[in-house]
């Protein structure tokens, strides 16, 4: 059974910094594409970043460019994002989303609070 696993999240000041971890078990070799979301309260969830099997990143919220760094170590079939500069606007649960093998894989979610 393939599951992926996100932690790192928490309760950050305005202009701090978090990094966030999922790890994906079960499969054979590395996930394809991965990538993160986030949900805020009352609304629909949205992609941040994404980062292709061979390192390449790319950042669909413009809100994070230059805030938010995503990458991958496919020996430990595991995405990163690191958060710096954090706004309150960034509070949301952060969910890790994969392809592998024509499906695609959700996390649980972990939750990003930043507040003073």
């Amino acid at each position: 059974q393939v599951t992926l696993v996100e932690s790192g999240g928490g309760l950050v000041q305005p202009g701090g910094s978090l990094r966030l971890s999922c790890v994906g078990y079960g499969t054979t070799t590395s996930f394809h594409t991965m990538e993160w979301y986030r949900q805020a309260p009352g609304k629909q969830r949205d992609e941040v970043a994404r980062i292709t099997d061979d390192g390449f990143p790319y950042y669909a919220d413009d809100s994070v460019k230059g805030r938010f760094t995503i990458s991958r170590d496919n020996g430990k079939n595991t995405v990163y994002l690191q958060m710096d500069s954090l706004k309150p606007e960034d509070t949301a649960v952060y969910y890790c989303k994969a392809a592998w093998r024509s499906y695609i894989y959700w996390g649980q979610g972990t939750q990003v609070t930043v507040r003073p």
